[in-house]
């Protein structure tokens, strides 16, 4: 972890901020206090799809959508 003060990093900016995209950490002080911290963002771990991930697992019969013997009375 690098630590730069504000009135050195504002000239090199463009360089610390590839320096912070490379994965390195730098502390930007001002007046010996921490001011801002340059890290890189991290990309979102991006899920694979869910489409087709339960195929031969679940099934649904051919009569799936046939009136149930038990509610016959209530037709």
């Amino acid at each position: 972890m690098e630590t730069i003060d504000i009135n050195q990093a504002l000239p090199q900016i463009k360089k610390l901020l590839e320096i912070a995209s490379t994965g390195e950490e730098i502390i930007i002080t001002k007046n010996n206090q921490p001011m801002v911290k340059l890290v890189s963002v991290q990309p979102l771990n991006k899920r694979p799809s869910l489409f087709g991930s339960d195929k031969n697992i679940i099934s649904i019969s051919d009569d799936f959508d046939e009136p149930l013997e038990d509610f016959k009375d209530y037709m």
